[in-house]
């Protein structure tokens, strides 16, 4: 492991998706996953979403829509909260889940706002 990816992955986690989140994540993995969460922090988290070719605010952009498109709804809870921590609106974040209504298809879309909206109500948006 590239400990100071990692810990550069770690710092960017905490910040979009929240130190609590983040922090339950890491404490409660096993010998099972936690290979797997040491590699989603330094790849993912340490060098993709640092790289400098876009904002972190398009990153959540997209990362809405790709999720909605493969129907994640846990990962999609999760990135909505980032989105928001990334200074995205609930008009934003609705134009990208009618934008994947289109292209991903209808019933995606759908969940894709009931847990937006479950994500609103638990953040007091």
């Amino acid at each position: 492991m590239n400990q100071e990816l990692f810990d550069k992955g770690l710092k960017t986690r905490r910040e979009v998706l929240g130190a609590e989140y983040v922090d339950a994540s890491l404490k409660n993995a096993d010998d099972f996953n936690m290979d797997m969460q040491e590699h989603v922090t330094q790849y993912c988290w340490g060098d993709v979403w640092n790289r400098p070719g876009l904002e972190r605010r398009t990153r959540s952009f997209l990362n809405l829509a790709m999720i909605t498109a493969l129907n994640r709804p846990h990962e999609l809870k999760l990135h909505v909260r980032g989105a928001i921590n990334n200074g995205l609106t609930k008009e934003e974040i609705k134009e990208v889940f009618l934008q994947a209504a289109i292209y991903c298809g209808v019933p995606a879309a759908i969940d894709s706002f009931r847990v937006a909206k479950e994500v609103f109500k638990e953040m007091g948006i």
